[in-house]
């Protein structure tokens, strides 16, 4: 007897439209045009409609770019495709958001699509340094926003972060988690500012109009990881905190992002829109990064991929190890081996052996995980196991 491959479960859908380019972005987003929106949202109906046979989504999740920027129209266009489609009725529906674009209208028809979880771009609650950063929202705009997702029925908020801006004090860092903690989100997300080539947080660097500070980043990541655990989130993965909201004693927190966990744990996904990235039964797909020409593309009645790679058992499952590394739980040595067929203790046991040498690691006889100081270079540590 023949079984079916089953349905893949996790879908993104990336959205390339911001209101402008931030100081520090270096993912694929271009500032907002009327026309290419629009056409956009038709060519990515089209793609929802190649892949659905494919799909049974438990985890959505709308990124970019600003998913909040497009219209209550076009909105409602892609969710009732996804309707007749049947890609609704995820278990987890996040939408990524910016405060300067959130309403009422547009909150009360994502839930009634479906759409239970909404992650706020809020990065800073400091006027100087939101400017720094190129924001187009204020800090009053942050708080309205979540009293309008509040007001439209959401319960499961996320706060995004950044720290180590330029420009930014500790002190001040201090009062943007206390009023983002009092906020009582679900959830929380912090990010370090890297300097990505090309973007004008990089060029300013390299023009000396300020320098990095190594030793305040860390004393910044410290300050976020004892502050959310007193108002009682837990940390599960080097940058997500998420509220327990009952048994404390699990892994992984009631209101961890499962979207996110599917990726860290080497789960297969869909990846659709402009430069979005997928991967199903050992293939990773890559769209172009091109939004006229993603467009085109599906136009014409084909999926707009610019790569195809398939990858060796052992490269993805050392992927897999890389990823996972980065939660506080790190890898089981049996979750390890169901999910990729290889086992840690075989094909990495002296890069796990070095890393405990370092102190960056802590193994026992049923896993093995990075220590909190680990945590801090996880993306050195996670080098170590690429095949």
């Amino acid at each position: 007897m023949i079984v079916p491959p089953s349905k893949v479960e996790s879908l993104y859908v990336h959205v390339p439209f911001c209101a402008q380019k931030c100081s520090y972005c270096a993912f694929y987003s271009e500032a907002s045009s009327g026309e290419l929106m629009s056409r956009y949202v038709g060519a990515l109906v089209r793609e929802m409609e190649i892949v659905a046979g494919d799909l049974k989504p438990k985890t959505i999740f709308f990124g970019g770019g600003t998913p909040s920027i497009l219209n209550l129209r076009q909105w409602e266009t892609i969710l009732r495709a996804m309707e007749k489609f049947g890609l609704l009725g995820a278990e987890e529906f996040t939408i990524e958001c910016n405060p300067a674009t959130v309403s009422l209208d547009k909150a009360q028809l994502f839930r009634a699509f479906g759409v239970n979880r909404v992650s706020m771009g809020v990065q800073s609650l400091d006027e100087n340094l939101l400017e720094r950063l190129g924001r187009v929202h204020s800090r009053e705009q942050v708080f309205k926003s979540f009293d309008i997702l509040r007001r439209a029925g959401f319960q499961n908020l996320n706060i995004d972060l950044m720290f180590a801006i330029p420009g930014q004090t500790m002190e001040v860092w201090r009062d943007t988690l206390r009023e983002a903690i009092a906020l009582q989100s679900e959830h929380l997300s912090t990010y370090e500012v890297i300097y990505e080539d090309d973007t004008p947080l990089f060029h300013q660097l390299q023009a000396g109009e300020f320098s990095i500070d190594e030793d305040l980043a860390c004393e910044m990541y410290n300050e976020i990881v004892a502050l959310s655990a007193l108002a009682g989130f837990q940390q599960y993965e080097i940058a997500n905190f998420g509220q327990h909201m009952g048994d404390t004693g699990k892994v992984i927190p009631q209101f961890a992002c499962r979207h996110n966990v599917n990726y860290w744990r080497g789960g297969s996904f869909y990846g659709l829109g402009p430069a979005a990235t997928g991967f199903v039964r050992g293939v990773r797909a890559k769209n172009w990064a091109n939004t006229q020409l993603y467009c085109e593309q599906l136009e014409q009645g084909r999926r707009a991929i610019e790569l195809l790679e398939e990858l060796t058992p052992l490269k993805r499952a050392g992927e897999t190890a890389a990823f996972g590394l980065r939660m506080n739980a790190g890898w089981p040595f049996e979750d390890f081996k169901r999910a990729t067929s290889f086992d840690l203790r075989n094909e990495w046991n002296s890069e796990m052996n070095e890393l405990v040498q370092r102190r960056w690691g802590a193994r026992d006889e049923n896993r093995f995980q990075l220590t909190p100081q680990g945590l801090r270079f996880a993306d050195a540590a996670a080098e170590l196991f690429l095949r």
